[in-house]
């Protein structure tokens, strides 16, 4: 006589049935509308709309500036995690809460506040602008605001890794004779490879559709700050739902592509963790 295991919550056939409907409500049947528009145009036209120099321009620096905002936030992301667990300082609680702060906050606030501090006459621009530093209507701009959307992902993935890594572990490298160099690069750098390649790809995916913060400080030049999202906004408001569509399903095979690599490098990452 078999006995079902008692579980909290129903069993699977209705608990997957509700996630199956939800997953479709929410994800699946949106995505298939959006490719369901696309299929309008002909092979031609879909050609023709997303390879226009003017769209190719804005792949290149979506693709560019959310990469280069992600992995700044690699960077600081993981400075940021390892001082608030590893070091107990006055305040540290609100600094914790404060990185959850371009979460909450709306994404245009961010854009208009950004811009008010690095444009030409901002309290930071006035300052930049004449040593050649341009920040407001620049890429670099891009940069700094998917930098500032980008970094709770990063800090949020690798904080709690942190918190369970054992102590133990370093002190007992520091006592065979490694180096902190040492005991950081084989002891703890493979436990935060794969968290710091999931705060990358959740930062660069949040980077490539993000409108808000950037539109004011990205000036929105043709060929030069008009990023995709941009474009796709403007393709709506002419009424070329076909064209915004088609760009919008670029913009998703994109996502999709660099989030499979993303996890193919973790799955990597985690094979050679596991057997070394």
């Amino acid at each position: 006589m078999s006995l079902k295991r008692r579980t909290v919550l129903p069993g699977f056939g209705l608990a997957g049935g509700f996630t199956l409907l939800y997953l479709c409500l929410i994800v699946l049947i949106p995505l298939g509308a959006l490719f369901l528009k696309a299929s309008t145009l002909t092979w031609g036209a879909f050609l023709e709309i997303v390879t226009a120099p003017r769209v190719v321009a804005s792949y290149k620096l979506s693709i560019e500036t959310a990469s280069a905002g992600a992995a700044i936030n690699v960077v600081f992301g993981f400075l940021v995690a390892w001082v608030l667990v590893r070091y107990p300082f006055p305040g540290r609680r609100i600094v914790d809460a404060m990185v959850d702060l371009p979460f909450a906050l709306p994404t245009a606030v961010a854009g208009i506040a950004l811009t008010s501090l690095y444009a030409p006459n901002g309290w930071l621009g006035r300052y930049l602008d004449p040593l050649g530093i341009k920040v407001a209507f620049a890429p670099l701009g891009i940069i700094f605001a998917l930098t500032f959307i980008g970094l709770p992902f990063v800090v949020r993935t690798v904080q709690p890794v942190l918190e369970e890594i054992d102590r133990e572990i370093e002190d007992a490298a520091a006592s065979l004779g490694a180096t902190p160099w040492q005991t950081f690069r084989r002891v703890l750098l493979p436990s935060l490879i794969p968290p710091l390649l999931a705060g990358f790809a959740m930062a660069l995916a949040r980077g490539l559709g993000e409108y808000g913060s950037v539109v004011f400080i990205s000036g929105n030049m043709p060929m030069k700050t008009e990023i995709a999202p941009l474009l796709i906004m403007t393709k709506l408001e002419q009424f070329d739902y076909a064209g915004a569509t088609a760009l919008g399903v670029v913009m998703l095979v994109m996502s999709f592509a660099l989030l499979l690599l993303i996890n193919v490098l973790q799955w990597w990452t985690g094979l050679r963790v596991v057997r070394g």
